[in-house]
């Protein structure tokens, strides 16, 4: 009698979290792979229905771009896991568990960085009935709803422990699309040693920020150096264009665009809360950003080249622990995987000079 494959449901969410789902579905061939864009129950998809959450991964805008980009890559979509019947759930977000994913074994992926840690950080965080989606992604791996942990960095794991994530459940991996930085080093984006500026989508998720103050920091780093800016996908093109050529009308604006290759070409990064300062570390960038830069430097991902492959054994490991043995076998025969002490660890330097 044959077997059929098991069942993986991937959720993705940003096209950052789509892709790293993507990298990962790759390495499990085995399996049969479905994916949905992000997505809640109950009154927060009514909410999401309304189109008061545009600006997050649940609204309609990341559902369109995350379902285009599954249908270019020919990729089974299950929206919202309607089918059922998955023997895992691989995530990049648990800030929203839908009740028809809790009864299944979950694996969490990191996407990138993590917010600052506010008031409403330590509300969600001392009262637990708050949803933890007010904090951003500030409370992500509060939920203890998953098996596994997958994350970027040793400097990661110590940030989870000490926010209250358990211990025993982090494995770290690194992640897909920041684990291999040297590669966007050669690219044919047309412009190089110039001052770039990855500006951030806080206004567009309700947030302060005195953009006039980020436009003149900017302008002063650059020092008459020319300036770049690189919109994020999330923000108002037209208002922060406007904003821009007041204060820096020499300044060339992208609003789409491989990010990573115009950090890779540049000689200065400016970020103030985005991921994308990672690249700029790991190629050695000179670095400015609202975090301290030594703590960045320890939260970088590793520069390993194989995350994706990483973040697959430890679904296979979460799935054999998950699956009861059958009945033929003899009990104690096969041993589930220890992953608590397992790392994955290749330095930035030896990853850089092998490329």
């Amino acid at each position: 009698m044959s077997h059929l494959p098991q069942r993986i449901l991937f959720i993705g969410g940003s096209m950052n979290q789509t892709t790293q789902m993507h990298q990962v579905a790759k390495e499990l061939g085995e399996f049969d792979c479905y994916f949905t864009p992000y997505y809640a129950d109950g009154l927060l998809d009514l909410i999401r229905k309304a189109g008061l959450l545009e600006p997050t991964v649940l609204g309609n805008k990341h559902i369109r771009r995350n379902v285009r980009y599954l249908r270019e890559q020919n990729l089974p979509i299950d929206f919202q896991g309607r089918q059922g019947n998955y023997a895992l759930v691989v995530t990049s977000s648990d800030l929203v568990i839908p009740r028809n994913i809790r009864a299944s074994t979950i694996v969490l992926v990191q996407e990138g960085m993590t917010d600052p840690e506010g008031i409403l950080f330590r509300l969600v965080k001392r009262f637990r009935f708050l949803p933890r989606w007010l904090t951003s992604t500030a409370a992500t791996g509060l939920s203890d709803a998953y098996a596994r942990f997958c994350v970027a960095s040793e400097g990661y794991r110590e940030l989870f422990i000490r926010k209250g994530v358990k211990p025993e459940k982090i494995v770290v991996t690194g992640i897909p699309n920041f684990d291999n930085c040297a590669q966007y080093l050669k690219n044919d984006f047309p412009h190089k040693h110039y001052v770039l500026v990855c500006t951030s989508d806080t206004r567009e998720t309700w947030a302060y920020e005195n953009r006039k103050r980020t436009l003149r920091n900017a302008v002063r780093i650059a020092k008459g150096r020319p300036l770049i800016f690189k919109l994020h996908p999330n923000e108002n093109v037209r208002r922060a264009t406007a904003e821009i050529k007041r204060w820096a009308p020499d300044a060339l604006v992208y609003s789409t665009g491989k990010t990573e290759e115009m950090i890779a070409n540049c000689d200065v990064l400016i970020t103030r809360f985005s991921t994308t300062v990672y690249v700029g570390l790991a190629l050695g960038k000179e670095v400015y950003s609202e975090f301290d830069i030594n703590d960045l430097r320890h939260l970088t991902p590793l520069q390993n080249g194989r995350a994706a492959k990483n973040i697959a054994e430890v679904c296979r490991a979460a799935l054999q622990e998950s699956t009861p043995a059958p009945p033929s076998q003899p009990s104690g025969r096969r041993r589930p995987l220890r992953w608590r002490s397992k790392r994955y660890e290749t330095s930035h330097s030896e990853a850089l000079e092998e490329r």
